[in-house]
């Protein structure tokens, strides 16, 4: 698992790069905030409920959640599963919203 920055990935999404963003929280954190990632609970991943990830194996893949340890769990699970590249965001909606102060 590699990491990105929240400044790394706010200037990928400014560029408009096509991104695989994926949320691991919980639907009512998602509804609090979030960067337009798909919401995919961090249970339904440890569950092994990727059907609505499963095309991506081969994509990247960026994992975010609050601090950065849910999507980090994710990670592991998600290339214990074959996907090849998995990017966990660095601190999480914490940092990111510290960082562009929102």
């Amino acid at each position: 698992m590699t990491t990105i920055t929240a400044t790394e990935l706010k200037s990928r999404i400014d560029a408009g790069e096509k991104l695989h963003i994926v949320d691991v929280r919980e639907p009512y954190e998602n509804a609090e905030f979030n960067i337009g990632g798909t919401l995919v609970p961090l249970g339904h991943i440890q569950n092994m409920q990727l059907d609505e990830l499963e095309e991506l194996k081969d994509e990247e893949v960026i994992v975010y959640c609050r601090s950065g340890n849910r999507s980090g769990q994710a990670c592991q699970v998600l290339e214990m599963s074959g996907f090849k590249n998995v990017k966990n965001l660095t601190g999480g909606m914490l940092n990111w919203q510290e960082t562009f102060k929102v």
